[in-house]
């Protein structure tokens, strides 16, 4: 990434965030900003007020049918098997489903992504939401208690495993790429997902060409890093020949009806270049990996 460009995304987005430059498994850099503190805690707190309303909705009934044969015991078991089920479940499906995302990160703007840049595994967002249990669960329900025994005394075995809970819910304090115990054991990091918004007019000046999602598809990150290379060039008579080549080998494949004039040449292949590496990096955030022209699309493992 450019200083100018850093430049232009401090102005453009305020506040400087801290920002990671992951380098995917194909080789291409992506720069990804990591999401605030305050941030996750405020989509935690929504996930959690969802959650309670989900358990209470599967504990109400439950409770009643089961303590109304007066089976208070049994009652509170199954209910708190149930909760448990719920509250792993609960981060466990949403990640699975939206990519990294639950309600409360979805409201918030943030994404769960792979550390090394590669797709989102399902076995990396069950590991990281089952210690979710040792890492913040489980801590609350011992301070709950407030590490006293029935007697009115300190119970300093509580007390400690209460301690030794908390450095799991500091964790994220105390590295420089704000993981909990679940990214460290997944590879995985929670990143705020881009909010600029372009204005319809200042694209409509400035790009000539524009490329649909399908065109964009037709290309993978080698084909990409092909054309950087070319782009790269001294311009010189036999580089544009090469490039008015590639420009009608890539207008043959995505179906691009228009002539392209020689003087659009490299205009053309600079911004297909954008366009197709902006898209490539959108679709490595959602777990979406093509190495090349012949990968299938979607998620690669």
């Amino acid at each position: 990434m450019t200083l100018a460009h850093e430049r232009a995304s401090d102005f453009l987005e305020g506040t400087r965030r801290a920002r990671r430059q992951i380098i995917t498994p194909e080789g291409v850099p992506l720069a990804v900003d990591l999401a605030d503190y305050g941030e996750r805690l405020v989509a935690f707190v929504i996930d959690l007020f969802i959650w309670f309303l989900l358990t209470l909705a599967v504990y109400v009934p439950i409770i009643w049918a089961i303590g109304a044969s007066g089976r208070s015991l049994l009652a509170i078991s199954v209910a708190l098997f149930i909760g448990f089920l719920v509250r792993n479940l609960y981060f466990v499906y949403f990640e699975l489903a939206w990519r990294g995302s639950t309600p409360g990160k979805r409201l918030v703007g943030l994404r769960v992504i792979d550390r090394a840049g590669g797709p989102l595994l399902s076995s990396a967002i069950v590991a990281r939401n089952l210690t979710r249990e040792v890492e913040t669960f489980l801590p609350l329900g011992v301070l709950l208690t407030w590490g006293s025994t029935a007697g009115g005394g300190v119970d300093w075995e509580n007390l400690a495993v209460a301690v030794w809970l908390l450095f799991f819910a500091a964790l994220p304090f105390i590295n420089r790429d704000r993981m909990r115990g679940g990214d460290l054991i997944a590879g995985t990091i929670v990143i705020a997902l881009p909010r600029r918004v372009l204005s319809g007019d200042i694209v409509e000046r400035t790009v000539q060409f524009a490329f649909t999602e399908e065109q964009l598809r037709a290309y993978g990150a080698f084909e990409l890093q092909v054309l950087e290379e070319l782009l790269r060039h001294p311009d010189t008579l036999d580089q544009a020949r090469v490039l008015n080549e590639v420009c009608q080998k890539i207008c043959r494949k995505i179906g691009w009806a228009a002539p392209v004039q020689p003087a659009e040449v490299v205009p053309f292949l600079r911004e297909f270049y954008t366009a197709e590496r902006a898209f490539l990096e959108r679709e490595q955030l959602y777990g979406k990996v093509r190495l090349d022209k012949n990968s299938p699309p979607g998620p690669s493992v």
